[in-house]
């Protein structure tokens, strides 16, 4: 029998590349899309060579055609750094907007299973900790980050519009903070900031007063819950993240102790609706996909550092960005 096949958007990016990872090694045949504006194709270079595996290089802001059956897709194509969604901010709202159109249409049309990636950004800075799925969220449509935050709750309108008016097979997947091997090092998000600021021996800059919190989920446990969630039968919104809590300055910390770093801590104004607080409730991810992190921190940081590590020394050097507690 046919293996299932299946559209990965943002396959080249960091998420979307380790999906293609474990779709390959499920057995499926994977049909990749990237733009390339902030994915690489180093990150799926290793995958050109099955037979299993096709790349498109496609916006999918623009109609999308795919030839051929699709069983499944999942819609990962997005800037999902504060640095690059403010440097691209009209990218970033079209692709959630026409990207998600475009790709339900597709998904529509071929009787696919579509996941869309969705975010903890959607609930804006926090008034409900944990957050829970029913928190409807506390954002600034009008703010810097807005343009991420919204283009991720409208397509989750759009996506249940689908759902609901057409029948269609849809899930959601609203990710927290992840991490893991081929972040970019110079993405702005704070914990490649941290690790490149301590291999280049420059300090670590924190934001605010370092007790905003963050929960990091190892990259592997992330694709899990995903995998989990595209073949469960749940159609609502499902938090997937760790809610291993801690606060920015104890992350620092932690990274200074983990790279043997001397350097210390400073402390630079906090951006415009930086959230205060960052820590997924899982209830749902448990109860429905039997779902729970695997990797603690202290295992999923240091396999990270090592990818940083082996990167070639003209990728350790700063570039001219804003870093976020993201």
């Amino acid at each position: 029998m046919k293996s299932k096949r299946v559209l990965i958007t943002g396959a080249a990016g960091f998420l979307g590349s380790h999906l293609c990872d474990r779709f390959i090694k499920e057995g499926f045949r994977v049909v990749a899309m990237d733009n390339l504006i902030t994915g690489s194709l180093n990150n799926i270079e290793h995958l050109f060579k099955l037979e299993a595996f096709e790349f498109y290089h496609h916006d999918v802001s623009k109609f999308v055609h795919v030839p051929g059956e699709i069983d499944y897709i999942l819609h990962f194509a997005s800037p999902a750094s504060p640095i690059d969604y403010l440097k691209i901010p009209i990218q970033t709202l079209k692709v959630g907007s026409l990207g998600t159109h475009n790709l339900l249409g597709l998904a529509k049309a071929k009787k696919a299973r579509m996941l869309i990636a969705s975010t903890s950004e959607v609930y804006g800075d926090p008034t409900v900790h944990p957050q829970t799925e029913d928190y409807w969220g506390n954002v600034n449509p009008v703010g810097p980050r807005g343009v991420y935050d919204e283009a991720k709750r409208f397509q989750e309108a759009m996506t249940m519009a689908y759902h609901t008016f057409h029948g269609l097979e849809t899930r959601i997947v609203r990710i927290f903070n992840t991490y893991g091997p081929r972040m970019r090092l110079n993405d702005g998000r704070v914990l490649p900031t941290f690790i490149g600021q301590a291999l280049r021996g420059e300090d670590l800059t924190a934001y605010g007063d370092g007790s905003q919190t963050r929960s990091f989920c190892y990259v592997d446990d992330l694709v899990e819950g995903i995998y989990r969630l595209l073949f469960s039968d749940y159609a609502y919104p499902v938090n997937i993240g760790n809610p291993d809590e801690i606060t920015i300055a104890e992350f620092a910390e932690e990274i200074i102790k983990l790279t043997g770093a001397q350097q210390k801590i400073i402390f630079e104004p906090l951006p415009q609706d930086d959230p205060k607080q960052r820590r997924p409730d899982i209830s749902k991810a448990i109860e429905l996909l039997d779902w729970t992190p695997k990797v603690n921190r202290a295992e999923g940081l240091k396999l990270t550092y090592e990818y940083f590590k082996s990167l070639p020394n003209k990728d350790l050097k700063p570039k001219d960005f804003v870093s976020y507690n993201k």
